[in-house]
């Protein structure tokens, strides 16, 4: 009796560390990039091999990060499956990189060179999570950068690389996460301080954090507005384009003027979801241009 129920917690474990919610976004960041640098659907098995590629990498990213968190979750996140009990470390580390394997076999699938990419993404995202974390403005650069990469990655799939449309949205996300990145950490200041993070609200204070973020999410309006004047967006997005970046402005000065943790990350939600609606309405104009 006891080996079905061990083995059955064991597989809850896998999938709570998988957490695949997150590795779905990704890949389907991976697929829009694909779909801006060709303006249509991909073939099948590209949009498949694209997705499984990040998929499995960003999976294999946030496993590897719980093993290198143990400690720290043993303390703050007791419940995980890791300091729970509910896997083993050696389990943790065979199934992040088995993960990675096959997120890099889909990859060569596609093209040496989107393996080149995606190998580089892999190792990025075990840097961060084995020594970057807490090195502040570096820490959040790796991140964002890996996230903006996805989207890169997409046009690279479908032969597309260097597709100014897909290149323009990368520099919007990655600067939308970075801002995101550096507002995280002003949240989390307190916290942070336990680790000896060197994130730009510890080192130089809460405010000029902020105000950092507000100006790299005015950067992000810019680049917005590159889209209509290069004449990459048809003129439904250039009607909901004034809303998302008065959106985005709106929730900019709520997070510049908040008082609490709890208020910044409602705004900071707020963003998350003006920037959404910015991203659909251009996959919109697409299709129905």
């Amino acid at each position: 009796m006891h080996q079905p129920i061990m083995l059955k917690q064991q597989i809850g474990g896998a999938i709570r560390l998988f957490r695949p919610e997150l590795p779905t976004a990704a890949g389907v960041c991976v697929v829009i990039g694909e779909i801006l640098a060709l303006g249509t659907l991909p073939p099948l098995p590209t949009l498949v091999l694209g997705f499984l590629c990040v998929f499995l990498l960003s999976g294999s990213a946030l496993i590897t990060n719980d093993y290198f968190d143990l400690e720290v979750d043993k303390i703050n996140a007791p419940q995980r499956p890791l300091p729970s009990g509910a896997v083993s470390p050696r389990t943790v580390m065979i199934l992040g990189i088995l993960t990675a394997l096959i997120g890099l076999l889909a990859a060569l699938s596609i093209s040496p060179l989107a393996f080149v990419f995606s190998l580089i993404i892999w190792v990025m995202g075990f840097l961060y999570n084995w020594r970057l974390k807490a090195a502040g403005i570096w820490g959040n650069l790796i991140v964002s950068a890996s996230v903006a990469a996805t989207f890169v990655l997409g046009g690279l799939a479908v032969g597309q690389v260097w597709h100014r449309t897909v290149w323009v949205f990368g520099l919007i996300v990655f600067f939308f996460d970075l801002a995101e990145e550096i507002a995280g950490d002003a949240m989390d200041a307190e916290g942070d301080r336990q680790r000896a993070s060197k994130s730009i609200a510890i080192m130089y204070g809460k405010p000029t954090a902020l105000r950092l973020s507000g100006l790299l999410f005015g950067l992000v309006i810019a680049l917005t507005l590159l889209l209509i004047a290069w004449g990459d967006a048809s003129l439904r997005y250039w009607l909901i384009l004034p809303l998302m970046d008065v959106t985005i402005l709106y929730f900019v000065g709520k997070l510049l003027r908040s008082q609490t943790s709890a208020e910044g990350r409602q705004s900071m939600r707020g963003l998350y979801l003006s920037a959404s609606l910015g991203l659909v309405a251009f996959l919109i104009s697409l299709f129905f241009a």
